[in-house]
């Protein structure tokens, strides 16, 4: 959520598959999509003639050359930041480059963890092994200060320390054919990462994949997932989008009517709406803080203080995620989760319960964003509308 960028040329020109040679103009003719101020992540299609690698993007009149990255995942992919005003289609020049700057997203293998590096600090780390599922801690923002409880991973003085079932960023949920995968006592299911493989690390962004099996205490497999994490360096915010597909892989599996669920954030502790120190919670429909819990919405968004500076949690519920828009499971004394099954504890008539037929699967998605200061609803609403609404581009040859 930065300022406005007029280096509309930087961000779209990847989009051209003669320009791996240098030595080529291309005129782009972009439609569709949303108007934004705010610089957006956007990953596209791309030529299969622009090779996988870091490149370079040099605007006219001398401006500074800028990032883009070509990755494969099912595909060719390219990875800019789009900053989307209205304007007329612009001549651009892409050329491939051994890097672009010492910056962009790196990952560290820590035992059985993966540090997640920007511009060589500290991001997150994926965090296995500990407790009953996976999770991302700590979640450090451009200031330098973690946005997420540090409770039960360490003791901090002035935090609070109930729920320790809750640890700063995951997926899981508290009815899985009666299964509990939400809390974390003895007769709780618990959810194993088996497999893990880095697609890409770069200038623009950095993913990793996870397989994970969701097991019963008597050690039944109930379901999997595919958890695809991305991390973005964007200039003085942090960007993650958590896509998570969960397949009904030994036979049809329920996902029961429950509050506890289901992606969930552990905001630090002195955001807390109720400690009554400038928390504020608030949705899409202009909801604050109590009124907002249990209510479906398209965007959700905490803030509050920590350590001397105002920071704030947006996150983004996909289109195309399951039950759009998600109902939230967002309380005053931190707890900030989307939940699209809870439907009987939010007081709606109809049941929340969902059964994936065998072999089937329902997909979330999800763009979390750690920001600096309060941030308006207006432009969080054009910062939706960036990540649900990307314009589509047509390329022209002179």
């Amino acid at each position: 959520m930065t300022r406005p960028s007029r280096y509309i040329t930087v961000f779209m020109c990847a989009l051209l598959g003669g320009l791996a040679r240098g030595e080529d103009t291309i005129r782009l003719r972009f439609s569709g999509g949303a108007e934004h101020r705010s610089i957006a992540p956007l990953v596209v299609a791309a030529p299969e003639s622009l090779e996988p690698g870091s490149y370079e993007i040099v605007p006219a009149a001398g401006e500074s050359a800028r990032a883009a990255q070509v990755f494969e995942d099912g595909g060719r992919k390219l990875a800019i930041l789009l900053s989307k005003p209205k304007s007329e289609p612009v001549f651009v020049i892409l050329r491939k480059t051994a890097s672009l700057g010492a910056g962009g997203i790196a990952f560290e293998e820590s035992g059985k963890n993966l540090r997640v590096l920007v511009d060589h600090e500290p991001f997150t780390e994926h965090v296995v092994g500990v407790g009953h599922k996976p999770f991302l801690y700590p979640l450090v923002g451009p200031a330098g200060s973690g946005y997420t409880r540090a409770y039960p991973m360490r003791q901090v003085e002035g935090e609070d320390h109930d729920h320790p079932h809750q640890r700063s960023f995951w997926f899981t949920h508290g009815d899985v054919d009666g299964i509990d995968f939400w809390s974390e006592t003895p007769r709780a299911g618990s959810i194993r990462e088996v497999e893990r493989k880095l697609i890409t690390a770069g200038p623009v962004l950095g993913r990793f994949r996870s397989r994970n099996e969701w097991i019963a205490p008597g050690g039944k497999l109930v379901c999997e997932d595919e958890r695809t994490f991305t991390f973005f360096s964007v200039s003085t915010t942090r960007v993650i989008d958590l896509e998570v597909v969960v397949k009904a892989a030994r036979g049809a599996v329920t996902f029961g009517d429950t509050k506890e669920g289901t992606f969930g954030l552990r905001v630090a502790s002195s955001m807390d709406v109720s400690r009554k120190r400038g928390g504020r919670i608030l949705n899409a429909e202009g909801q604050k803080d109590d009124a907002a819990w249990g209510k479906p919405s398209a965007w959700v968004d905490y803030t509050g203080p920590v350590a001397g500076q105002t920071l704030g949690i947006t996150v983004f519920d996909h289109p195309e995620s399951f039950r759009h828009p998600t109902t939230w499971h967002v309380r005053t004394y931190g707890l900030f989760a989307a939940n699209p099954f809870g439907y009987h504890d939010f007081g709606r008539k109809e049941r929340g319960d969902h059964t994936i037929p065998a072999g089937e699967s329902i997909r979330f998605r999800y763009r979390v964003i750690l920001h600096p200061g309060v941030v308006e609803a207006s432009r969080i609403d054009e910062d939706y509308s960036a990540f649900a609404k990307p314009p589509t581009v047509a390329v022209e040859r002179d």
